[in-house]
Order: C-alpha cells, then sequence, then structure tokens
C-alpha cells in the first residue's frame, strides 16, 4: 500500500460502520487526511486494486466475505458545511442533519428534505438521494470528485446524468465536496419544515432499529412497501432478518442476522413480489463484497 498523512488500516469489521452490523472485514480501511492525500493514494495505488467510498453505512449490505480492496472512508476532515449566500458548500463526509442545520442557520430554505436522508453528501450524490417530494439533483449545483486514477474533477449537475436513485458517476469515483443551491428564507420556518420531516419518519419508519433504510426503489407510479405488503411479507423473517411490520419496504436485523440472512430475505419479497404483482422490485440498497 502507498504511504499515506491519514489512518490505513488492514484487515478492519465493517460491521460496526454500517447500519445492518453485519458482514465482513475491509481488506484495508482508508481515513484520508484531506482531499490532496486521497489523490495521492489512489495514483499510486494498483489499478486493478478495487476501491470503495463508504459514508454512514446507511443504505448497505456488506456481505459475509467482506470487500477485498479498500475502503475509503471520508472522516472529519470531509465532515464540514459553510454558507455562501444562498448555496452551500458541503464536504463528502457531512450528514444530511449538518447539511440542513447549516442551512437553517444561514436562512437557506429548500434543504430541509435533506435532513431526512440518513447519509452522507457523498452518498446522496451518488445516489441521487431523496425524499419528502425532492431530489439531490433539483438542489445539486456541482460537485468535485476523486476519480479511481487519483485525478480531482468538477463536475455540474448536468454531467452527472441523473434518474431515479441513479447517476453515472463511473465505478470508484469519490464524491469530496458539492455545493447545494438554496433560496432565501426564514430560520424559524425552516426549523418548522425539518420538524415536519423528522417528525413524519418517526412515525412511519423503525429508526432505531439496524435498517438500512429503504430497501426497493419505487416502480413507476407504484409504492414498493405496498406491494410488499399486498405480497404478504410484512413481518416475514429469515433468522434473525425481518421484513419490518412498521414500513414493508425496510429490513431489519433482529439481533444476530448475518448479511446472507438479510439478502436472502430480500430476494425472496422480490420473488413474492413478482409472483403477486407481476412487478420486478429493484434493490436501492448498495449489496457489496463477497458471500461467506
Amino acid at each position: 500500500m502507498p504511504d499515506v498523512r491519514g489512518k490505513l488500516s488492514a484487515d478492519t469489521p465493517l460491521a460496526p460502520l454500517v447500519w445492518f452490523k453485519s458482514g465482513g472485514d475491509a481488506q484495508w480501511l482508508f481515513e484520508p487526511a484531506d482531499v490532496d492525500d486521497l489523490s495521492s493514494f489512489l495514483v499510486r495505488l494498483d489499478p486493478a486494486v478495487p476501491v470503495m467510498a463508504l459514508g454512514l453505512g446507511s443504505n448497505l449490505i456488506v456481505r459475509d466475505g467482506g470487500w477485498r480492496g479498500v475502503v475509503v472512508r471520508l472522516g472529519k476532515p470531509f465532515a464540514f458545511a459553510r454558507a455562501d449566500g444562498e448555496t452551500l458548500v458541503c464536504g463528502g463526509g457531512a450528514s444530511g442533519i449538518l447539511v440542513s442545520s447549516t442551512a437553517r442557520d444561514a436562512g437557506i430554505a429548500g434543504l430541509e428534505f435533506l435532513r431526512s436522508i440518513p447519509g452522507t453528501v457523498g452518498g446522496f450524490v451518488r445516489m441521487n438521494g431523496g425524499a419528502y417530494g425532492r431530489e439531490t439533483k433539483d438542489v445539486l449545483v456541482s460537485c468535485v470528485v476523486v476519480l479511481r486514477d487519483g485525478s480531482v474533477r468538477m463536475l455540474p449537475v448536468d454531467a452527472l446524468g441523473y434518474t431515479y436513485r441513479h447517476s453515472t458517476l463511473p465505478e470508484g469515483a469519490i464524491v469530496v465536496e458539492a455545493t447545494f443551491q438554496g433560496t432565501p428564507g426564514e430560520p424559524a420556518a425552516i426549523q418548522a419544515e425539518m420538524d415536519r420531516i423528522a417528525a413524519a419518519r418517526e412515525e412511519s419508519q423503525p429508526l432505531r432499529s439496524k435498517t438500512g433504510g429503504s430497501t426497493f426503489k419505487n416502480p413507476d407510479g407504484r409504492k414498493a412497501w405496498e406491494l410488499i405488503d399486498a405480497a404478504g411479507c410484512r413481518g416475514l423473517r429469515i433468522g434473525d432478518a425481518q421484513v419490518s411490520e412498521k414500513h414493508c419496504n425496510f429490513l431489519l436485523n433482529l439481533g444476530a442476522a448475518t448479511s446472507t440472512d438479510i439478502e436472502a430475505l430480500g430476494e425472496e419479497v422480490r420473488k413474492r413480489v413478482k409472483a403477486t404483482s407481476g412487478v420486478e422490485l429493484e434493490w436501492e440498497i448498495q449489496r457489496v463484497g463477497v458471500g461467506s
């Protein structure tokens, strides 16, 4: 491995770093000191070594055999958000809560929905994360990425090829910064909207469980949870993996579920939904690594 200024660790458990609390180890876990450290590392890293970015681990199943390559985790140096007029410049490691709260304090409206996305800027820029009628593409101006070859590029939103929960960012590209556009607003009104969103999530989603967020994409004109419920999957279990009773599009780790259990449960749900409705659900949760 190349020399780094940040922290580079071998054979690091990933289960503590993801919401499901399951899965294997990373062959290497790299926490860069800054963008230059990340870029320099990737320039010198063997191009054959796979690289994956990890944020809060909320929308992710790490398979039980772990990740054979490098996992890049953007820590405190990338967890920033600062206002510039009606725009917000944020690090790739900043949480949706930090972004929306910073916007509120600066009187920038229109970014409240980011509060409800349980991840970091890097993740929801890559996946066009969204909630409550808005998506990242609606507020993103541009982002800065470090590509797998170590080059650093600024990409405008139009270059990201956004569709529903998808972008055309190349494999291995890591989002290290993003600029969001808002509109002038009163902090009290912005906070009220954030409170409304938080209450709606609390009421409808199993937020205090080991989960991965929304499991499947909503098909055109349909709701994934309704199709799952109609297929009789509410509460369905494989081992300690369960379809949430509270929200059918969430899978839970009730305690000792393996990633194999969780992924198998998701595939069983897909099978039953296909049989009852003819709809083939697409995974929204990312599944990475190798099986046990």
